[in-house]
């Protein structure tokens, strides 16, 4: 099947499985991974009124910062090397001419800019990065039109997604990336719409929506932002939050099924060197493990658990420190203006020295039209590798798990885990479970500083920011894999432990969770192939719910 025909047969799942839902409000300030997430999976926007205000307001301190002569990168000048050359000369009266040589420099802008590499989007991304974009606009820093916002607005209501190819990005705005944007509301380039892969033109007439005229700074702020990073990161935060709720679940089950001891992580216990998160995790545990037959005398019970049951509550709060921080750094990024030049409305200059009050009007809306270097991601891009690293202690900790559930030594039960009916049980499987792992660990290595000057050397540093949250989602896709075999595993050792055990009891929130696993996944009494049921116990834990 070609690539194309694949898209096309995405897009239409995605479309007929988006019910009628609530819309989604917008309003620049109060975006979250969530709201993302929500619209990219279908769910139609709404934009707040003032939000709408500040962009009115924003557009006005623009034209009037032209009106006056100001050189403002992307409209009366070029961008990048090219910003030393005059493209629209806007000093005085903005005449018709002067409006009609704006639009050309923008058209020109958007096509020059449009050549990503690489695979397409899936129609999720794309609505993802666009969501994310709208919001960062409604900020008031991009300074568009109020019709760049309606067109965003149609696109993502409508259903119309423009195909964009996924590469050329480096991470300092994703310039070459969303464009492909700008180029569909132009009326240009490809979309899918209803399931089908056409030409922007075609849809937008079928859609009812007219052609963007830009003008001003609207090609800029389309394609000038690190929308697509963002998006991919909104995504991938709100996979991980669901992801560290079962992966604590999954190591309350671990622990129970190898009769682990609770010590490590008793409230005394984690008092005596209390980082905030693992402590907070230590919390947790006690809570998922209240029931459980763990709690209970037991003389067989090892005084020392392996390290990676040991330390677990260390590892747990680490994930979560490190989501913690990525996505609060996340937030300011998703309700913040990314814009180069940004425009700042009702502020007035905070001195009269000649550099800090020469981007500032004072018309009938007080503002500034300010270069600045607010496309730059890299304090949000160094967390989301500090949670890379974190995500990769975590696969490493859950493979030793499964590899010291199957030691008869540490739980007591049948080597890897077999029955008088097996051959060899769990015992190759180790194998992908040290893939997995190992794959998370490669995926941890920092990649922010492979970089190559560009745009005659003034581009010259950069984060490769949608390369480190790909890589993020793929330990993320990776750990589902990882934890639902580890939940076989517990479960498969908690039914042995049971059958010799009677005064074995687990805690009832996990029991819930081994009974998910269980009708998806039943006991291994004999050999059988196992992908099906690492597949099935993998899509247990992305679709859990308490």
């Amino acid at each position: 099947m070609s690539q194309t025909a694949l898209y096309v047969i995405i897009a239409a799942m995605f479309l007929r499985a988006a019910p009628a839902q609530a819309d989604v409000t917008l309003d620049g300030k109060s975006a979250t991974p969530e709201a993302i997430a929500a619209i990219a999976q279908g769910q139609p926007v709404k934009i707040a009124p003032e939000a709408f205000k500040r962009i009115e307001q924003a557009h006005r301190v623009l034209l009037q910062a032209a009106a006056e002569g100001q050189t403002i990168y992307g409209l009366t000048v070029g961008v990048g090397l090219n910003k030393d050359r005059a493209m629209v000369d806007a000093q005085g009266k903005l005449t018709e001419e002067v409006i009609e040589a704006s639009r050309r420099f923008q058209v020109g802008l958007i096509r020059a800019h449009s050549g990503s590499v690489g695979p397409e989007m899936d129609v999720r991304t794309v609505r993802a990065t666009m969501a994310a974009r709208l919001n960062t606009m409604l900020v008031g820093g991009a300074g568009v039109q109020p019709e760049v916002i309606d067109a965003y607005v149609q696109f993502l209501n409508r259903g119309i997604a423009p195909v964009i190819p996924t590469g050329g990005s480096l991470g300092e705005a994703d310039i070459t990336i969303i464009s492909h944007v700008g180029l569909a509301m132009l009326g240009e380039g490809e979309v899918y719409y209803k399931g089908q892969k056409t030409s922007a033109a075609k849809a937008l007439q079928a859609a009812g929506v007219k052609p963007v005229k830009l003008f001003g700074k609207d090609a800029l702020a389309i394609l000038s932002s690190n929308a697509y990073s963002a998006g991919l990161a909104a995504l991938a935060l709100n996979d991980l939050s669901h992801l560290i709720t079962v992966n604590k679940l999954v190591y309350a089950l671990s622990l129970q099924a190898i009769n682990g001891n609770v010590s490590p992580f008793l409230e005394d216990t984690l008092a005596l060197r209390p980082f905030p998160q693992t402590v907070r995790a230590g919390a947790e545990l006690r809570e998922l493990l209240s029931g459980s037959s763990l709690w209970n005398q037991d003389a067989t019970r090892r005084l020392q658990d392996p390290l990676s049951f040991r330390d677990s509550v260390y590892v747990l709060g680490e994930v979560t420190r490190t989501y913690d921080e990525a996505r609060g750094l996340l937030n300011i990024q998703l309700n913040s203006s990314d814009d180069n030049p940004g425009v700042a409305v009702n502020v007035t200059p905070k001195s009269q020295r000649w550099q800090e009050k020469k981007s500032y009007v004072a018309a009938d809306t007080a503002g500034a039209v300010l270069p600045s270097a607010n496309f730059e991601p890299l304090p949000w891009v160094l967390a989301f590798e500090q949670l890379g690293i974190a995500l990769a202690h975590n696969s490493l900790t859950s493979a030793q798990r499964i590899i010291k559930l199957d030691d008869p030594n540490i739980t007591g039960l049948e080597r890897y885990l077999g029955t008088e009916k097996t051959v060899h049980a769990f015992g190759a499987m180790e194998k992908p479970v040290v893939a997995l792992a190992l794959e998370n660990k490669v995926l941890a290595t920092p990649v922010s500083t492979e970089f190559l000057p560009v745009a005659g050397g003034i581009e010259d540093i950069a984060t490769n920011a949608p390369e480190v949250v790909k890589r993020v989602q793929k330990q993320i896709d990776n750990s589902y894999a990882l934890l639902g075999i580890e939940s076989i595993h517990s479960a498969q050792a908690i039914d042995l432990r049971r059958a010799s055990r009677k005064e074995f009891t687990l805690a009832p929130a996990t029991t819930k969770l081994y009974g998910a696993v269980r009708r998806k996944v039943a006991f291994l009494d004999e050999d059988r192939p196992l992908t099906p049921d690492f597949r099935a116990a993998a899509e247990v834990l992305r679709n859990y719910h308490d």
